[in-house]
C-alpha cells in the first residue's frame, strides 16, 4: 500500500483511524474524509443534533470528538439532503481537524492538503 496514512486528531495526535478504511472524500462543501471504520479513540455523542446553517442545514447528525482532547473532528449523518445522503452512516471526518501520517515517508502533513486515491460512495 503504498499511499497508506493514518489518521490523527489535530489536537493531541490521537490516531483515529486510516487510509485503508477511507471510502469517500468530499471537497466541494464540507472538506471531508470519509471513513468506514475508526479507532475506539473516536467518540460520538448519543444525542442527534440538527444543522442551522451552512452545509449541513437541515442535516441531523451525530458529532465525532476525539476521546483524548475532546476535539470535535467530524460527524455521522443520521438524515440529510439528497446530495449528501450517501454520506449517511459513516464516519465523516473534518480535513481541518485531522493531520495525516503518511507512512512511506513518515511525514505528517495537514489533512487537505494530501491527495488520497479517489475513491466515491456515489457510484
Amino acid at each position: 500500500p503504498e499511499d497508506c496514512a493514518v489518521f490523527q486528531c489535530r489536537g493531541c495526535w490521537t490516531v483515529l483511524g486510516d487510509s485503508l478504511h477511507l471510502c469517500a472524500q468530499e471537497e466541494r462543501r464540507l472538506g471531508l474524509l470519509v471513513c468506514f471504520k475508526v479507532t475506539n479513540d473516536v467518540a460520538w455523542e448519543d444525542s442527534l443534533m440538527i444543522g442551522l446553517e451552512g452545509a449541513l442545514l437541515g442535516c441531523a447528525y451525530n458529532a465525532l470528538s476525539c476521546r483524548s482532547c475532546g476535539l470535535i473532528v467530524g460527524f455521522i449523518l443520521y438524515s440529510a439532503s439528497s446530495d449528501l445522503a450517501y454520506l449517511r452512516g459513516f464516519f465523516c471526518f473534518f480535513k481541518d481537524s485531522i493531520l495525516c501520517y503518511i507512512l512511506k515517508n513518515q511525514m505528517i502533513i495537514e489533512a487537505s492538503k494530501v491527495n488520497f486515491p479517489a475513491v466515491t460512495l456515489k457510484e
